[in-house]
């Protein structure tokens, strides 16, 4: 597609998105700069061309999908036309857990409060997977793109993931990845034992991107369920420091003094597991130390904005903001799907990795084409 029909496109959305009330087709041409070239649209009377123009971009972004509404009679001077956020935006997507529904914040100011709610089952998040495994093992390419495309599109937000096992028994794991591992259940039991009984625990715990596991001693504070995973909060008493520990990369846990009925430590009394617990990102989930990163937000999309939002101002400027990050790996491949929206400045390791992430995810796009 010419990038010039592109930008009409992008241009023609833009201006129908931010009003909320029909606007006729010379009050969206006054407002995007390809139809403004000629100089006719400032008479008041838009030339031909570009009304062709027009019409050939409306229609054809409704056959992509885009469900533009005409208002009033056709081709009369006074009809108009509106774009509205509900059916234009895919909904947000959310699972449900047992402390309710797990959903990404919102962000109201820009229009994506109006948005509607998906919310999964567990269950139906494992069927889903499944099912394009199954979709992937026909064969069939039109099936399997678009199979793909759904998964990571769903992938996104939820914890969605299956392997791509073809007839052959080869795997695609560059395409699709494969379901976290699962909390054991022992554990969580035996986790919840030392919460009740405020009884430190000793485990085994395999960081993430370490070679080996290293014995912990831990003072658990409470249990959360993040994107699909179980995670503790507990205080390391050797670091001195809060930590969340993924349960699945936990081994050989055993409660210290499980006998005694004396307390062997007391959980702060401004501590909050909900608050503790919400808006988690993986990048700030883990038992690493955190480090601090800025960023450099260049966009001005409604989603931009809301990744923006997640930061702290910096005083370089209104565009910087400040992040506490605890996987360098996450927050990158996080700030890479903004393009160069969202860039890193600091520390240089994040800059660097965030270098690497672009040159192979460009790499791989050439190397299919």
């Amino acid at each position: 597609m010419p990038s010039t029909k592109l930008q009409r496109w992008i241009d023609l959305l833009a201006v129908l998105l931010e009003r909320r009330t029909p606007l006729t087709f010379l009050e969206l041409a006054r407002r995007v700069p390809a139809y403004m070239a000629d100089g006719s649209v400032e008479t008041g009377a838009a030339s031909d061309t570009v009304k062709r123009m027009f019409e050939r971009d409306k229609d054809e972004l409704r056959e992509q999908g885009v469900p533009i509404e005409s208002v009033g009679d056709l081709g009369d001077e006074t009809s108009a036309y509106t774009l509205r956020a509900r059916e234009f935006y895919l909904p947000y997507l959310g699972v449900v857990c047992a402390r309710g529904v797990d959903m990404p914040a919102k962000v109201a100011k820009y229009g994506y409060g109006s948005l509607a709610s998906l919310a999964f089952e567990p269950d139906e998040l494992q069927l889903i997977g499944e099912a394009a495994a199954r979709a992937l093992q026909v064969e069939d390419p039109t099936l399997a793109d678009n199979a793909r495309s759904a998964l990571r599109k769903l992938a996104f937000d939820l914890p969605l993931g299956v392997t791509d096992a073809r007839a052959d028994g080869t795997r695609d794991s560059d395409i699709l990845l494969p379901l976290a591992a699962r909390a054991d259940s022992h554990t969580l039991a035996t986790l919840g034992d030392a919460l009740f009984t405020r009884k430190r625990v000793r485990c085994d715990y395999h960081s993430m991107g370490a070679e080996r596991a290293t014995t912990r001693l831990i003072e658990p504070y409470g249990l959360f369920y993040v994107s699909g995973t179980w995670y503790l909060v507990a205080r390391d008493i050797e670091k001195d420091a809060l930590r969340n520990f993924r349960v699945s990369r936990m081994a050989n846990v055993t409660v210290e003094k499980p006998g005694g009925a004396k307390h062997d430590y007391e959980i702060p009394v401004a501590f909050s597991l909900r608050e503790h617990a919400r808006s988690r990102r993986a990048w700030d989930l883990g038992d690493l130390d955190s480090m601090e990163a800025i960023v450099e937000f260049r966009g001005r999309s409604g989603a931009v904005t809301a990744a923006s939002a997640l930061g702290t101002p910096d005083e370089a400027g209104p565009s910087f903001r400040r992040f506490d990050v605890r996987r360098m790996d996450s927050f990158a491949r996080w700030l890479l799907s903004f393009a160069d929206d969202a860039t890193p400045v600091s520390p240089d390791a994040l800059v660097h990795e965030y270098a690497r992430l672009a040159r192979e995810t460009s790499a791989r796009y050439a190397t299919h084409g």
